[in-house]
This record gives structure tokens, C-alpha cells and sequence, in this order.
């Protein structure tokens, strides 16, 4: 799935020019965290989150006195100055997978979408890649998650699947990732079923180990815990 298919259109943008108290009632107003910086012709010059904005309110410890002139320079702020002028874009051209292994890089939130002339055409957020990321797997569908410890060896994933389809159940997605024991996989088979008694007990028979998908977390397979 590409990006453009799963990024928002409509962008709320601001110039460089925006103060930034007019750019925290936008953010508020719009209830958006990433504020789009664009030229007039669209093109995309930087980018300013929630996080930007609160950094340069005055804190609240200071006294009284010290935060009413510091929000009395805050006026003369704009984004110009604070805004983060090397944007991490992506195009939308690229896929789903690329954007979460820009997000595992880079630890964005959000990434502007561009063109090739590098004018702004859409948004996507985490919460656009979580969605994307929940019809490409089929969970929004009800079934059950399955979790499987197999070889790692050709041959083993076709066994699993024709059991799934001897048993006449539809497979909605299928994940495969690290196990913490070498040369083995975690495989995670969401099956559109709720009563899936029959696939565990000839999977056992055959001798796969079940887990239990929801004390897996994809760490294990790194740091060996």
C-alpha cells in the first residue's frame, strides 16, 4: 500500500512569517501536533510540532514577573525561528513498510508528503500507519491471533498454512519475526475465526511450540529476554 493512499489531503499549513503565538492557536484549534511550514507556492520549508511550541513558552516555575516578560518577547517570535528547517519528507510513492522503517530511523511522529518539485501534498502520521498497517493485516476483521516458534527452514510456513486451510478457516494475515533462539521464527497467523481449538491441536501434534502473541514483543528477539 502506498502512502498516498493513506495520508491525510487536507494539511492546516503556516508561512515562516506566523507568529508563533498565532501558530499555538492553530495547532489548538485544528487539534493537529505537526504544523506544516510551506512557501507560497507550496513548497515545503520546515516543519514545527507541539513540542517546538511549548519549548519556548516561559515555564511555569519562573516568578510571576519573569513569565510575563518572557511572554511579552514570545510576541516578537515567529516560526521562522524556531521551526525545523531539515524536514525528514517522504514521497508518496513510497509504501506503508517504508514509512514505519523511517519512523524505527528517525523517531518521527509525523512525516510531511511531498513531490518531486518538493511542494506538500499530505500528512501522515503514526496513527495513519497504525490504521494503514490494521486493513493490510486484517485485524479490524474479528479472529484470533496465533503464535507459533518454528524452524527456520524452507517449508515449515506452507505446513502451517494448509493445517489453517484443512480446517476451512480464512487467513486474514500472517507476520513472521525474530525468535530469541537462533536459526527460529515467531509466526503470527491472525485467522478469521474465533474457535480455532482444532488448528492448536494439530499444530502441537505436529510439534510447534504455541506463545502466547501477547507476551511477544519484538525486542525478545534482539536483546535474548
Amino acid at each position: 500500500m502506498f502512502v498516498s493512499r493513506s495520508m491525510i489531503k487536507e494539511v492546516v499549513t503556516i508561512s515562516r512569517k506566523t507568529s508563533v503565538l498565532d501558530a499555538q492557536k492553530i495547532m489548538k484549534a485544528n487539534r493537529v501536533r505537526h504544523l506544516p511550514v510551506v512557501e507560497e507556492d507550496g513548497r515545503l520549508v520546515g516543519i514545527v510540532t507541539d513540542r517546538d511550541l511549548r519549548s519556548v513558552y516561559p515555564s511555569i516555575t519562573l516568578p510571576p514577573e519573569e513569565q510575563q516578560k518572557e511572554m511579552q518577547r514570545l510576541h516578537e517570535y515567529t516560526i521562522e525561528d524556531i521551526m525545523t528547517r531539515e524536514v525528514v519528507s517522504i514521497a508518496p510513492t513510497s509504501t506503508i513498510q517504508d514509512a514505519l522503517l523511517l519512523i524505527e530511523k528517525t523517531r518521527v511522529g509525523a512525516f510531511p508528503v511531498v513531490d518531486e518539485r518538493g511542494v506538500l501534498i499530505g500528512i501522515i502520521s503514526v496513527r495513519d500507519l497504525l490504521g494503514a498497517f490494521i486493513k493490510v493485516m486484517g485485524v479490524h476483521e474479528p479472529g484470533t491471533l496465533l503464535g507459533i516458534v518454528v524452524e527456520e527452514k524452507v517449508g515449515e510456513l506452507k505446513k502451517i498454512v494448509d493445517v489453517i486451510s484443512e480446517e476451512k478457516i480464512s487467513l486474514g494475515s500472517i507476520l513472521v519475526a525474530r525468535y530469541w533462539d537462533q536459526n527460529k521464527r515467531a509466526v503470527f497467523p491472525y485467522l478469521l475465526a474465533l474457535n480455532v481449538s482444532r488448528v492448536k491441536k494439530r499444530l502441537q501434534a505436529m510439534g510447534y511450540e504455541l506463545i502466547d502473541p501477547l507476551q511477544w514483543h519484538l525486542g525478545q528477539g534482539e536483546n535474548g529476554t
